[in-house]
């Protein structure tokens, strides 16, 4: 279901296993993963040289990025994603008794994967504890989350082979599991680029690379058959490609399930909004949680995948330990915010658009069309060009960005203004007559390079803490 790299480890080289990404930091713009091997004879450890991080500028959405983090300087960063749970024995697992009690903060993409994939590979289930602020029942009005939603993308098309190969495991188990069965809507994508856009060409030769290209070449004018791309304007973009495989998932009942069978494995849920990360008593590692009614959970092992939330409850914790602003997290994650449009069609235009096939569209890095199925009845668009950042200040003075406490369902006039237009220029016809039901603000937790901070922090005193950050928007699969 979701592209969770420490919780693929855990399960698919067993619950004993290293990853080591060796990272070549001498270029400053692109960094790239130079090898990569699992190793089944010792236990791992997590090594950092030098810094936590450094905040670099963004690359364009869309475009490649291959490291699990970076980091500037002429260093080479071993990244040591998952430590020693159990015993391994040439891929056979051979469970303990010390079993590391294990708790998961988040149960979104990263959290609910990481509990599914922890749980299946424990003796004792019951050790793994998933905690998160929502009730399951909760209506997904009153959420807030990137994970939660009327749907996501679900597709292979990625520049990077890392991701793009992980892509291609995680699809198959839309189909032939039955945690996720009957959620996927295979509608295909469409990805219509800027006349210098070289996204499609990137993404067409790494499915060469790979064995097989199943995309076919597509012309802007071809978007004019549906009724929500007509009176396009063609002659502002250069060719575009179709991927039949690719299409998009109810995330909200998705994620339900996904949780569902985690627990019905034994995973504990506990609903409770975390208020700070607890140092133990000797300030030497991490102890636990405590929750806003005053409940504590204590656990061997934290796994924070709170997305964009990280930074909120990491710098309590880092003031304690007087870590350098250098070495914050906030120096690796921004929480950010995107717009979305969603449409309630009725039954006629919903079936409409189902017989049309119109696939999920991308349009110049403006706008994602995400079409309507029957259940849902809501056609979904994406202002992928607006983002919103909000920055606090903590009371000891440092700037750090999490989701605005506004609900996220209630999104000022002039963010819905500017997004209008932006969906209004890359869909004239369809917005010229209509107008949402309704708008959302989604927060994600994004890397410099987007892509995903996966270890256990550096810190001596947090070496019990792992980070399971970094969405980026792409992150749903």
């Amino acid at each position: 279901m979701s592209l969770v790299k420490a919780a693929q480890l855990w399960t698919e080289y067993g619950s004993f296993a290293r990853a080591r990404f060796y990272v070549d930091t001498s270029c400053s713009e692109r960094v790239v993963p130079e090898h990569r091997e699992f190793l089944p004879d010792r236990a791992s450890q997590c090594t950092f040289s030098g810094k936590l991080g450094h905040r670099i500028r963004r690359r364009p959405r869309n475009t490649s990025a291959s490291s699990l983090i970076y980091h500037p300087g002429s260093l080479t960063i071993i990244l040591d994603i998952v430590e020693s749970f159990t015993t391994f024995d040439h891929y056979s697992f051979n469970m303990t008794s010390s079993e590391p009690t294990v708790l998961i903060i988040g149960a979104g993409t990263f959290g609910a994967s990481t509990a599914y994939h922890l749980g299946k590979q424990y003796k004792d289930p019951s050790r793994i504890t998933l905690v998160d602020r929502w009730d399951s029942n909760t209506s997904l009005k009153q959420k807030q989350a990137a994970a939660i939603d009327t749907n996501r993308i679900i597709r292979t098309d990625y520049e990077s082979h890392l991701y793009c190969n992980l892509a291609n495991e995680a699809i198959h188990f839309w189909f032939w599991s039955i945690a996720v069965q009957g959620h996927f809507h295979k509608t295909g994508w469409v990805v219509l680029d800027k006349k210098d856009g070289t996204f499609g060409d990137a993404i067409r030769k790494t499915f060469v690379e790979r064995g097989g290209d199943y995309t076919r070449d597509l012309e802007p004018q071809e978007l004019d058959k549906y009724a929500v791309t007509k009176g396009i304007k063609s002659e502002e973009y250069g060719k575009g490609y179709f991927n039949r495989e690719a299409g998009w998932c109810d995330a909200e009942k998705a994620t339900q399930s996904f949780t569902k069978v985690a627990l019905e494995l034994g995973v504990k849920r506990v609903t409770g909004d975390v208020q700070e990360l607890l140092l133990s008593a000797d300030h030497r590692s991490l102890a636990g949680v405590k929750l806003r009614d005053g409940q504590v959970l204590k656990a061997d092992k934290i796994v924070l995948a709170a997305g964009a939330w990280t930074s909120s409850l990491m710098s309590p914790i880092e003031d304690a330990l007087k870590i350098q602003e250098q070495d914050r997290i906030e120096r690796q994650i921004t929480a950010v915010g995107r717009v979305s449009a969603y449409y309630t069609l009725n039954e006629q235009d919903t079936q409409s658009m189902i017989d049309e096939t119109v696939p999920v569209i991308v349009i110049g890095g403006e706008v994602d069309i995400i079409p309507p199925s029957q259940p849902n009845r809501t056609l979904k668009i994406n202002d992928i060009k607006t983002e919103v950042i909000n920055t606090v200040t903590t009371p000891s003075g440092h700037k750090i960005t999490m989701p605005s406490r506004r609900n996220q369902n209630d999104v000022p006039e002039r963010l819905k203004r500017e997004s209008a237009q932006i969906m209004h220029n890359a869909m004239p016809d369809w917005t010229r007559s209509k107008r949402p039901d309704r708008w959302r603000i989604c927060y994600d937790a994004v890397t410099p390079t987007e892509d995903w901070l996966m270890c256990r922090h550096p810190h001596e005193k947090l070496a019990n803490l792992y980070l399971a950050v970094g969405g980026s928007f792409h992150s749903y699969k």
